[in-house]
């Protein structure tokens, strides 16, 4: 069995990464909040995993876990890697976690089905390696977890790569997978000097 990393995003009064924006895209949005604390637990193999908290003053505490990948090929997977820069770079500065929740139709979806519909219709690995190594990304997977959201997707970038970045969640808004996105929010930060 794969390990998997919990990890918990924490919106409230504290955290490396001050909030710029939180920006409702569809459905419920989260609430305003100062900081984002971004915690890693231990990796733990199997099963275990920490429970989604839902969202409670001053902020919010959304959790998930990174693992396996999913809907990549073996080919498609060995260039991910190759191209992928590690989180943390020092000029990356700025983040972006952008929740997200898809419909029961995707769902309900096989797994090839679903697959066909994200790479070979959206495009969706393809488009994202073109922005690579400039975007770091992690996908956390959180629908297991009971939450309000499937994944939560985290990306790092240089703040001269900002504009590159907004032009690729423009793109992949534009594609047919995102039909099936009922809840979708964005909040973007910048890490801080204190």
């Amino acid at each position: 069995m794969t390990d998997v990393l919990p990890v918990t995003f924490t919106a409230g009064t504290t955290g490396l990464w001050r909030i710029e924006r939180i920006t409702t895209v569809t459905g419920d949005g989260l609430p305003a909040a100062a900081r984002l604390l971004v915690e890693e637990e231990a990796p733990v193999a199997g099963p275990r995993v920490p429970p989604t908290v839902a969202t409670s003053a001053p902020g919010w505490v959304l959790c998930g876990t990174v693992s396996n990948q999913r809907y990549t090929t073996a080919a498609e997977l060995a260039l991910l890697n190759a191209r992928s820069p590690a989180l943390g770079r020092p000029g990356a500065t700025v983040a972006s976690l952008i929740p997200i929740t898809k419909s029961q139709a995707w769902w309900e979806m096989a797994q090839d089905e679903r697959r066909g519909i994200l790479e070979e219709t959206s495009h969706h690995i393809r488009r994202s390696m073109d922005y690579l190594p400039a975007v770091a990304r992690r996908l956390h997977h959180c629908r297991d977890l009971g939450g309000p959201f499937d994944f939560l997707t985290w990306f790092e970038f240089a703040p001269e790569n900002a504009a590159a970045f907004d032009d690729l969640l423009g793109e992949l808004r534009n594609t047919e997978e995102w039909t099936f996105i009922e809840r979708e929010v964005e909040v973007r930060v910048e890490r801080a000097s204190v």
